[in-house]
């Protein structure tokens, strides 16, 4: 196992993020101001978001207004949700499995004065919403690390960094395209922290083709890590 991969080391980096003495309150990204509660990813710590905001659009040179509703797992902080909304989606549900998180996004909501078309629901993954909700993008910022299977997380902010066995990424690949309109978009933003070559095995197995839309390498600390969207398709 590379040290880039190493899910211990992962680990320690979650741990650590909960502890800083530094850890702010609120912070600046993207050209906004937002709420960082305890127990919550912070983005402060890891360019992941920043990254990610780049790759939807949301920030950076390619930003583009938002067309459509926007269906998020994993929102943290609600960076991405909010950042939706503020470029012109009209309807956006944001879930996360960690509470604290859902309260986090429904405060930086607030703070924008989006709250009137952003929910923010307590979730594992899909598991909260209705039967029926379709969205025109279906999106998830994923806990990329592999974890062996036995692993079990000690808190909820340590699922926002690795999984165990991928089986979030198994039900993602599996329930993800059913949330999507009828030429909606499925979009996974995964990372070579991961591990590639099982993420395309499992989504083969579902009958899921995986296409790189756009990447990024940034420097993370003392490595190099390449950030990867990946619109999923039926084969």
């Amino acid at each position: 196992m590379t040290e880039i991969k190493n899910y211990l080391r992962s680990l320690e980096r979650s741990r650590a993020a909960l502890l800083r003495a530094d850890r702010p309150r609120t912070f600046a990204l993207a050209g906004h101001e937002w709420d960082l509660l305890d127990g919550v990813f912070a983005p402060p710590f890891s360019a992941s978001t920043g990254v990610a905001m780049e790759l939807l659009g949301l920030a950076g040179p390619r930003r583009q207004p938002w067309h459509g509703s926007l269906l998020e797992v994993g929102c943290g902080t609600g960076v991405i949700a909010v950042g939706a909304a503020l470029a012109g989606a009209h309807l956006v549900t944001a879930l996360d499995i960690n509470e604290q998180a859902v309260r986090n996004t429904e405060l930086n909501a607030l703070r924008h004065g989006v709250a009137d078309r952003l929910t923010a629901v307590h979730s594992d993954l899909f598991d909260a919403l209705g039967p029926d909700g379709r969205y025109d993008t279906v999106y998830w910022h994923s806990n990329f690390v592999l974890a062996p299977p036995t692993y079990r997380h000690e808190t909820d902010h340590e699922q926002a960094y690795v999984d165990p066995g991928y089986r979030a990424h198994r039900r993602y690949l599996a329930a993800a395209p059913a949330f999507a309109t009828p030429g909606g978009r499925v979009l996974l933003h995964f990372s070579d922290r991961g591990d590639i070559d099982a993420l395309h095995r499992i989504a083969a197995e579902y009958g899921r083709d995986l296409r790189i839309l756009d990447s990024r390498r940034i420097d993370e600390g003392e490595d190099t890590v390449e950030h990867i969207l990946y619109a999923i398709t039926a084969q």
